[in-house]
């Protein structure tokens, strides 16, 4: 018995000096509305699509884009080489002509006249600049792309102003009417 009174003794001792105290917990709800802006986003997007094109669609996370920008990119350069070569070839038939030594049995140019071959030369001279000026609209349409894109991204898009179509039956005639309502919550 005397044991047990040591033991409780014993405890009630230790027991508060190995005690604390608990920190006091605030449950204050975060701030969820608050948005923080990064001022330099639209600039880097832009920045990163005039380096390597399409890498600013990523950088917004609109990966749908980067095959647009290639493709648009790669028909018109594709384009452009394919003009610039048929230029050529009929550059360089117009030159053996004016030089004299056109060959008469050629599979294309045989039988055609200086003037279908002048045409031709102007022909894919005009589409081969035409699709130098298409790349580079393209280009330029995807540095606007991805500098407008990350804009809009910090755009404050929320329920409380909405534009909705609005589709209601008439109650007469039972038509239906169309509109929009514009609303705006306080």
């Amino acid at each position: 018995m005397k044991k047990l009174h040591y033991i409780l003794l014993f405890t009630l001792v230790l027991f508060p000096l190995y005690g604390r105290a608990q920190k006091e917990i605030s449950l204050r709800p975060a701030d969820t509305t608050r948005i923080v802006i990064n001022p330099n986003a639209p600039a880097k997007a832009a920045f990163f699509s005039a380096v390597f094109p399409g890498l600013g669609q990523a950088y917004n996370k609109k990966y749908w884009k980067i095959p647009i920008v290639y493709i648009g990119l790669g028909l018109g350069m594709y384009s452009y080489t394919w003009n610039h070569d048929k230029y050529h070839l009929y550059r360089d038939e117009y030159k053996r002509r004016l030089a004299g030594t056109a060959d008469p049995n050629h599979p294309i140019y045989s039988g055609k006249s200086n003037d279908w071959v002048i045409r031709g030369q102007k022909f894919h001279q005009r589409n081969r600049d035409l699709s130098a000026l298409i790349t580079g609209v393209i280009y330029i349409l995807n540095i606007v792309d991805a500098n407008v894109d990350a804009h809009l991204m910090q755009f404050n898009v929320n329920d409380n102003l909405s534009l909705q179509p609005n589709l209601n039956q008439n109650d007469l005639d039972f038509k239906y009417n169309y509109g929009v309502t514009l609303s705006y919550h306080f």
